[in-house]
């Protein structure tokens, strides 16, 4: 009896062990809505230490994913690559989180830190979304641009 009683058990149990990476997985992200209504699952970034970390060291990203750093205030800012392995699209989005500036491409950086360039940051933004590289092009993004986040 005790077996039988078991077995049910067991398998609610790896039933969740499922449903409970994808919810792991999901922690800390969001949804945005592009222009053309696409989705994209973003990791977000809000604490100084995180938001310096950003991209660095990772191997890859995946076409509907990306991280999007929530700053303080709206300002200026530039980003750079400093061991960041793959080429990000980098977007910066105004207050009403309309598209201010693009950098498409920016390349990997693996030298000294003071050798790594720095992009954009020329325009006033509040959000700054990093996608895989050549994704803000195959999405259709365009400065004016509003996202749904």
């Amino acid at each position: 009896m005790a077996r039988a009683c078991l077995i049910p058990v067991l398998l609610l149990a790896a039933g969740g062990c499922g449903r409970e990476a994808t919810v792991l997985d999901e922690r800390g992200t969001r949804t945005v809505i592009l222009p053309g209504g696409q989705k994209i699952r973003v990791e977000v970034m809000t604490h100084p230490t995180d938001m310096m970390r950003g991209m660095m060291f990772r191997d890859s990203l995946a076409p509907d994913r990306g991280m999007l750093f929530i700053h303080g205030s709206p300002g200026n800012y530039p980003y750079w690559m400093y061991q960041v392995r793959i080429p990000l699209d980098i977007i910066w989005l105004d207050e009403k989180r309309r598209i201010v500036e693009i950098y498409p491409n920016a390349p990997p950086c693996l030298k000294q830190a003071s050798e790594c360039p720095s992009y954009g940051g020329n325009q006033r933004a509040l959000f700054v979304l990093e996608l895989a590289g050549g994704m803000a092009a195959k999405y259709g993004l365009k400065l004016g641009d509003a996202l749904i986040f």
